[in-house]
């Protein structure tokens, strides 16, 4: 007989995981928004500001910023859908692990093409490219 009730230890599975994910992913989308929101209204202060805060965001590490934030809003869209799908469908929460699987490989599907896309693009300046 066990010495404590089975199913009342949470073990991290993959509920766990892709709520951790989901909340991580939420947290860079509202920062990157706030971001957003403050030098885009420099237009209106200063256009001469604006331009120069805009002009730093034109290098190769922001570009893999770009890509990490768009990986962060795809996945974050798509476990948001998962969500949706476990709370509205009867069976939803039976099926938790293969609705993860299912958004981790739409991730995959659309990541891959945007990643090699926007790094051919972001780095085409550092090999000569135009």
């Amino acid at each position: 007989m066990p010495t404590k009730p089975a199913g009342t230890l949470y073990r991290g599975r993959e509920g766990m995981w892709s709520w951790v994910g989901h909340r991580v992913t939420g947290v860079v989308i509202f920062f990157f928004l706030l971001v957003h929101v403050l030098d885009t209204s420099l237009v209106r202060v200063s256009p001469e500001a604006y331009d120069a805060v805009i002009g730093t965001y034109k290098n190769p590490v922001m570009g893999l910023g770009e890509v990490a934030l768009v990986a962060a809003i795809v996945f974050h869209a798509f476990n948001g859908l998962r969500i949706i799908a476990i709370d509205f469908w009867k069976k939803g929460p039976n099926y938790q692990r293969q609705l993860l699987w299912g958004v981790g490989i739409l991730w995959f599907l659309v990541m891959v093409p945007f990643t090699i896309r926007q790094l051919s693009i972001v780095l085409a300046p550092l090999w000569g490219g135009n």
